[in-house]
């Protein structure tokens, strides 16, 4: 008898019209979104609560999630934010001495609803195939349902995802030993990024995505840092024209993930839909200037079009070792820096900290 059989029925339907029968995890009903997969083995409460992941249904690709339970120092936002969540077991009984709970438990607390007990390598492979596509997770029986599940499924899109996880309040958090002030632009940020400059000294002033040129300069920041965030970068046009005027400040600019994105669109560049895209904690990327290649945490389904930037303007700084999209941009033009992974990797690897040194010693020159 399989261990999932008595457990409540829940169904996977991809808008392809394939059908996955599973077990109930986490919070029931049904839920509409874009189904990805990451390939992290561990992380997984920072994945369920990275603003990043607004909009989406997170397959996870490593066959057991749960192992060393929940706690609460390890989320990167206050919530919860994946549309819902597919694993192919979680662990009832976590082993770890910072454990606080499992994960089943979590789900339900931050109603988010999943499926488990399904062929996640299956599914793995065909979103390799077919690309990203939308899906849809229920505890109601579907039978019979087929036609109308597929039309919700088909028309599902994405939309308003910064708006819709952006704080609205300006909050400061202060070093022991204050030596710069940044303004973190939240665009759907994660708290590891805020700890990164901390740890440097940095006093951070989180503000709104909204901001505008004339805020930033009443704060009289050293820095600016543009955050992660979901969605599609070229939604934000209200932002894009923000950080047009908020470059001509001269206040140093480090991006990353969506910020690295918008950072280029409001160049002058491009981004593309990838067909999968990268999420996970094992993506080399190579920094051209050094020749090195590092292993980075990375959560995107957009890239931006290395060509598209103006030589004049920029140039790319990293490309992924896998399908040489562009990882970095070096700007000339105005004093920034911005990479499409995350060098504050929580969890991941930390090859790639160094970035954020980098950003205090342009801080350091320009003051």
């Amino acid at each position: 008898m399989s261990i999932f059989s008595t457990r409540e029925k829940a169904w996977l339907m991809l808008a392809d019209g394939q059908v996955f029968e599973g077990s109930s995890f986490g919070a029931k009903g049904t839920v509409i979104g874009e189904v990805v997969f990451t390939t992290g083995l561990t992380g997984y409460q920072e994945t369920l609560t990275d603003p990043s992941y607004y909009g989406q249904i997170v397959t996870q690709t490593f066959p057991l999630i749960g192992n060393y339970g929940v706690n609460s120092e390890d989320s990167e936002s206050a919530g919860a934010y994946v549309s819902g969540y597919i694993v192919r077991e979680w662990c009832s009984s976590p082993s770890n001495f910072r454990s606080e709970g499992n994960i089943n438990d979590f789900l339900k607390a931050h109603n988010i609803i999943g499926i488990c007990g399904i062929d996640t390598r299956r599914l793995t492979r065909v979103i390799r195939e077919a690309g990203v596509m939308n899906g849809i997770i229920t505890t109601d029986n579907i039978s019979g349902k087929n036609e109308e599940l597929l039309r919700q499924i088909r028309e599902f899109s994405v939309h308003d995802a910064v708006k819709s996880v952006t704080g609205n309040e300006t909050v400061t958090y202060e070093p022991e030993e204050k030596k710069y002030r940044v303004v973190l632009f939240d665009f759907g940020y994660k708290r590891n990024i805020r700890r990164e400059l901390i740890k440097r000294g940095c006093e951070v002033i989180v503000v709104a995505a909204y901001t505008t040129a004339a805020q930033v300069r009443e704060l009289a920041p050293a820095g600016l840092m543009f955050s992660n965030g979901p969605g599609d970068p070229a939604e934000n046009v209200d932002i894009i024209a923000n950080i047009r005027e908020i470059q001509k400040l001269g206040i140093p600019i480090f991006g990353i993930c969506l910020g690295h994105q918008l950072m280029a669109l409001a160049n002058g560049g491009r981004t593309e839909k990838l067909k999968y895209g990268h999420r996970g904690a094992n993506q080399p990327v190579i920094d051209l200037e050094s020749g090195l290649t590092y292993v980075t945490s990375q959560n995107h389904g957009y890239a931006v079009i290395g060509g598209s930037i103006d030589p004049s303007i920029g140039r790319v700084s990293h490309i992924n070792a896998n399908d040489k999209t562009c990882e970095g941009i070096h700007y000339f033009s105005v004093n920034a820096r911005t990479v499409q992974f995350h060098p504050e990797a929580h969890g991941g690897p930390l090859d790639t900290a160094y970035l954020f040194d980098e950003f205090v010693s342009a801080m350091k020159e320009g003051k």
